[in-house]
């Protein structure tokens, strides 16, 4: 039985375009692409890469097209031989690789198909089939299931009744741990996953977002390589895949990609749906916008730092003498009420001892006028000329 690589290396599979009738197509010469080279006992694989390999540039647009990725739920990663879908003693995946292939020409949609993390007794048991964008799940499929599993689902894309399918909810991660491929991924991808869970426990994130280990999705020079499919804000199942993501990324990826449903451009691979061009021009896109609302943001804050400025007249030459006429103004009003107050207190010194001391105390007062507010001095004076003619006018009647 010849092998696929579209189960373990997805990614490498000579993608046909939206319109062919044949999703997949399976290539038997693995070794030679990109520059991947086999040891001789045949347990491990590596792509070779170079310091040009590294950096975010390279991301965009690494991903090949592809419209549903079917996930099979299987064992655990320190069990995976390099080509699960071709081993011996691994039957379930290997046929189910097989049939995907002999009925590629009749599906509809180009499909992946990929091994993930089960264990019975847990949310993910051997046999579960999980597809994307679908976003259900089919339990307990067995190998005596799979050719009316493929026929019914992947084919004529209707329900496979015998397996009562499920609606699934929330975010699903999956991250490349496939060490028997590459050791990148074998080592790194466990600390990933397990980053990952932490941090779902510390948000409170439990039940609405799952991570799983899984077998090769292409790019091990990307490691650590993650994809992240749910809802985006619009309701729509998007796929999204990172690459270079570290541990300190992750806190991040939850934040960011999926509290908040924005790309976390840096580490973006690429995206379910897109082909690889277009993948660029969507990550081009989302720059322009960033950098005009960018601009944006710069002419607000430039129109109110002019309203600011129209508010407050700057200290120029014509503002200077605005305020020194003001200040002439003011000069002004307060001399002549100062001399207003000096005259009705002048006619009340013929009065009493008492009227005389106010007098004395309102002409010390007077010299330090110059310090005050001009209409609270002239209502102090004024108050005090009253009572000055009050009392003098109370001695006469009596």
């Amino acid at each position: 039985m010849g092998s696929g690589r579209y189960l373990d290396d997805p990614l490498t599979f000579t993608r046909n375009p939206p319109s062919s009738s044949s999703p997949i197509t399976v290539s038997n010469h693995l070794d030679s692409f990109l520059g991947e080279s086999t040891s001789r006992s045949g347990s491990f694989e590596s792509e070779s890469i170079s310091d040009a390999d590294f950096g975010p540039e390279i991301l965009a647009g690494s991903v090949q097209f592809y419209e549903r990725h079917v996930f099979l739920c299987y064992k655990k990663p320190s069990v995976w031989p390099a080509r699960i879908e071709a081993s011996e003693f691994d039957r379930l995946p290997r046929l189910l690789s097989s049939v995907v292939s002999a009925r590629k020409s009749s599906m509809k949609k180009e499909t992946l198909l990929t091994i993930c993390e089960g264990h019975d007794g847990t949310e993910t048991s051997n046999g579960d089939v999980l597809i994307f964008p679908d976003m259900i799940r089919y339990r307990r499929l067995t190998h005596f299931d799979v050719d009316t599993f493929v026929e019914e689902v992947l084919v004529k894309d209707v329900e496979w009744l015998p397996g009562n399918p499920e609606r699934l909810s929330g975010s699903y991660v999956f991250v490349c741990c496939h060490g028997s491929r590459d050791r990148r991924c074998g080592d790194f991808g466990p600390s990933l996953v397990s980053r990952f869970r932490e941090e779902i426990e510390l948000c409170g994130l439990r039940g609405e977002v799952s991570v799983s280990p899984c077998s090769h999705i292409g790019g091990h020079k990307y490691t650590g390589d993650v994809i992240i499919y749910g809802s985006n804000i619009n309701q729509r199942v998007t796929g999204h895949w990172y690459g270079f993501v570290t541990l300190e990324d992750v806190p991040q990826l939850l934040e960011q990609h999926i509290n908040k449903g924005e790309i976390v451009d840096r580490l973006w691979r690429g995206e379910m749906g897109l082909l690889e061009e277009d993948q660029k021009k969507t990550q081009e896109q989302r720059f322009q916008e960033q950098n005009g609302e960018m601009i944006s943001n710069r002419e607000v804050i430039q129109e109110s730092a002019n309203r600011q400025s129209r508010a407050v007249p700057e200290l120029n030459g014509d503002y200077c003498q605005q305020m020194e006429n003001h200040t002439q103004n003011i000069t002004s009003e307060r001399d002549i009420s100062v001399k207003n107050a000096s005259f009705v207190i002048s006619r009340s010194k013929n009065g009493s001892s008492c009227g005389a001391k106010v007098c004395a105390a309102l002409s010390m007062w007077l010299e330090n006028w110059e310090r005050e507010d001009t209409y609270a001095a002239l209502s102090v004076a004024c108050a005090a000329a009253s009572v000055v003619i009050a009392y003098n006018c109370y001695k006469q009647l009596k």
